[in-house]
């Protein structure tokens, strides 16, 4: 059982470099009440890629969750800095 919820989701835009990219995760319970760390990523707009790690401790999920978001926020990767279209119409 999961005991709170853990979601993530960061943007990287560069209009130079072209560059729109997403990251996001969550840690979530599979049907044998392990954790599993849900990493999704790729070009804003585009479906991505998905990456699932299973952990037999909620803990170590976490622990690569904390990681990894150290790891964005350096390489640049911050809140949303836009609203979707859908919210302006």
């Amino acid at each position: 059982m999961i005991a709170q919820p853990y979601q993530l989701y960061v943007e990287r835009t560069d209009a130079r470099k072209n560059m729109a990219r997403f990251y996001a995760m969550s840690i979530e319970p599979n049907l044998f009440g392990e954790a599993c760390l849900i990493r999704r990523w790729g070009r804003i707009g585009a479906r991505g890629q998905r990456l699932v790690h299973h952990f037999k401790r909620e803990e170590e999920a976490v622990g690569l969750f904390l990681e990894l978001l150290r790891q964005k926020r350096r390489r640049g990767y911050g809140p949303r800095s836009h609203l979707p279209r859908e919210a302006i119409a």
